[in-house]
């Protein structure tokens, strides 16, 4: 009887150390999963963190659109400040009249302003690069860009001698904090071989010497996804211009405020957003009569309207 007291007691012992064991171990599992969750709620705040980096799409005005009224430095002045009353806290400054580089800046930083990129000729930047770097470290300006390039280079063998000419004069750029990009309108996208233009310049050119400031209307004027391009380009694109585009009944497009038209604005700025574009700066070749700071003001509220502010 003794013997089976002490059998069933060390039974139990064993049992109670068993369940020791057992609650040793759930509370590892436990630890564990606090662990897990942790690490899961680090990734969430670093994914958040990716994506709203991603996200950081942010709007400007392409001066292009108001030229008729940058053509002295009263109408400069004017322009910033309407341009500034709308929202717009960014500028590309375009097709301006003769002013003085500081005065600008003095301008732009006046109405809250960053001047964020540029549009200049192409010979501009190749035959008087020191004066290039110059103005845009005046207006602490990061994105250089050429709207396009004469005829003569349009041809077989035009993109890869663009591509050479450029090495030098990208580099300077470069080597004061300066970026430097090509606008497209539809020309560039006429194939020469099997493939475009504007295939072909990006292909000649490394993203190091040339980024993409493309063209949404210019794109789909002719015949492109620029949704695509957006993609297929990725990091290669600080800036960008936003434009819509209209068909009327007799069949001619035009320019519009971006929302306006037919372009498919929530494509678009996912390719963006996913790109990391930086600047999407809203322009209009064209009017037809309307108020211009009236058509850049309908661009804006509109893409305040997508989450872009």
């Amino acid at each position: 009887m003794e013997d089976a007291v002490q059998e069933l007691k060390a039974g139990a012992q064993e049992l109670q150390a068993g369940a020791q064991e057992l609650q040793a171990g759930a509370q590892e599992l436990k630890a564990g999963a606090q662990e897990l969750k942790a690490g899961a709620e680090e990734l969430k705040a670093g994914a958040e963190e990716l994506q709203a980096g991603a996200q950081e799409l942010q709007p400007g005005a392409q001066l292009y659109t108001v030229r008729d009224y940058t053509q002295t430095p009263s109408g400069v002045a004017e322009a910033l400040r309407k341009v500034a009353e709308m929202g717009y806290r960014a500028v590309q400054v375009s097709a301006f009249g003769p002013i003085a580089p500081r005065e600008v800046a003095r301008m732009a930083s006046d109405n809250g302003l960053e001047i964020v990129a540029t549009h200049f000729g192409w010979d501009e930047f190749r035959d008087n690069t020191e004066h290039m770097v110059e103005v845009h470290l005046a207006w602490d300006c990061p994105h250089a860009a050429i709207g396009g390039l004469p005829a003569e280079y349009f041809q077989a063998g035009g993109a890869a001698r663009f591509a050479g000419e450029l090495a030098p004069v990208a580099e300077r750029l470069a080597a004061a904090g300066i970026d430097f990009s090509y606008h497209n309108h539809s020309h560039e996208l006429v194939r020469y071989g099997a493939t475009t233009w504007l295939h072909q310049v990006y292909e000649a050119a490394p993203p190091e010497h040339l980024k993409a400031e493309l063209d949404v209307y210019w794109l789909a004027a002719g015949g492109a996804d620029p949704a695509q391009w957006i993609g297929d380009l990725g990091a290669r694109q600080p800036v960008i211009h936003f434009k819509d585009m209209v068909v009327l009944p007799d069949r001619t497009q035009r320019f519009a405020p971006v929302g306006a038209g037919n372009l498919n604005w929530p494509r678009i700025v996912a390719a963006c957003r996913g790109a990391g574009v930086e600047w999407a700066l809203v322009e209009q070749d064209q009017t037809y009569g309307a108020d211009p700071f009236a058509e850049l003001a309908a661009s804006l509220r509109f893409l305040q309207g997508m989450g872009i502010s």
